[in-house]
């Protein structure tokens, strides 16, 4: 095939995005971002690389256009490293359905009004596990632009926002989709996954709120297929 004929410029594309990959550990960083942002000092730790290092590898997978990274809603000093959407198109990981293993998975955000719960909803339309969502302070209410943008999905939201300390339980995935969620959890609760969606909340328009459910929608079909069933234990009964 003459490579013209590949046009728009793939060829180079798929060239740089191979070529960015061919290093361990730029390769374990998109890894680590498969199922969810991570801040730099989270990857430091994860992977024992310095400061420099750490940031030479990221400007190299950014040139390529596999990570992105924004501010955090939450800290201002603190950034988030994000997979790009079609990053790994032909590339991802090949392991399948049952990568990580939970009971539930539980999707937490700060009031438990609107991203937690659109990412609930949408999780048990998908999800081979049951799916639930809770808030680290809730609010008194969903709020309303969180309600329309599910009925538009078709999708239908918890009655009200719970606090994940009334939920929570062994055996749970708790995939965090608020910048302030996951800040104030990380010290001292095991979490799965991080997704750093903007907060539709403030804007308030019918946009942002879409905006959100789409975002998270993108993110629970790839969690969707990496997830499976907890093992039983031996003693458990069927």
């Amino acid at each position: 095939m003459n490579v013209e004929a590949i046009g728009d410029g793939v060829l180079e594309r798929r060239v740089a995005r191979h070529a960015a990959l061919a290093d361990a550990a730029r390769l374990r960083v998109v890894d680590l971002l498969v199922l969810g942002d991570a801040s730099p000092g989270e990857l430091r730790a994860a992977l024992g690389l310095s400061s420099n290092l750490l940031a030479h590898h990221l400007g190299v997978l950014e040139r390529a256009g596999l990570v992105t990274r924004h501010v955090s809603q939450a800290d201002r000093r603190r950034s988030y490293v994000s997979l790009e959407v079609r990053a790994l198109d032909d590339l991802a990981p090949t392991g399948g359905r049952g990568g990580v293993e939970a009971r539930r998975v539980v999707f937490v955000c700060t009031a438990n009004s609107a991203r937690s719960q659109l990412a609930a909803a949408l999780w048990n339309t998908t999800g081979t596990v049951p799916g639930l969502s809770a808030g680290t302070h809730p609010a008194d209410r969903v709020a309303p632009g969180a309600r329309a943008a599910a009925r538009r999905r078709g999708l239908r939201l918890a009655d009200e926002p719970v606090r994940l300390a009334d939920v929570a339980a062994p055996g749970d995935l708790l995939v965090t989709v608020c910048d302030r969620a996951h800040e104030e959890l990380a010290p001292g609760t095991p979490t799965g996954p991080h997704w750093s969606v903007p907060d539709p909340v403030p804007v308030g328009t019918d946009a942002a709120f879409d905006d959100a459910a789409a975002e998270i929608e993108r993110r629970v079909a790839r969690l969707a297929t990496h997830l499976g069933p907890e093992h039983r234990r031996p003693q458990e009964s069927p």
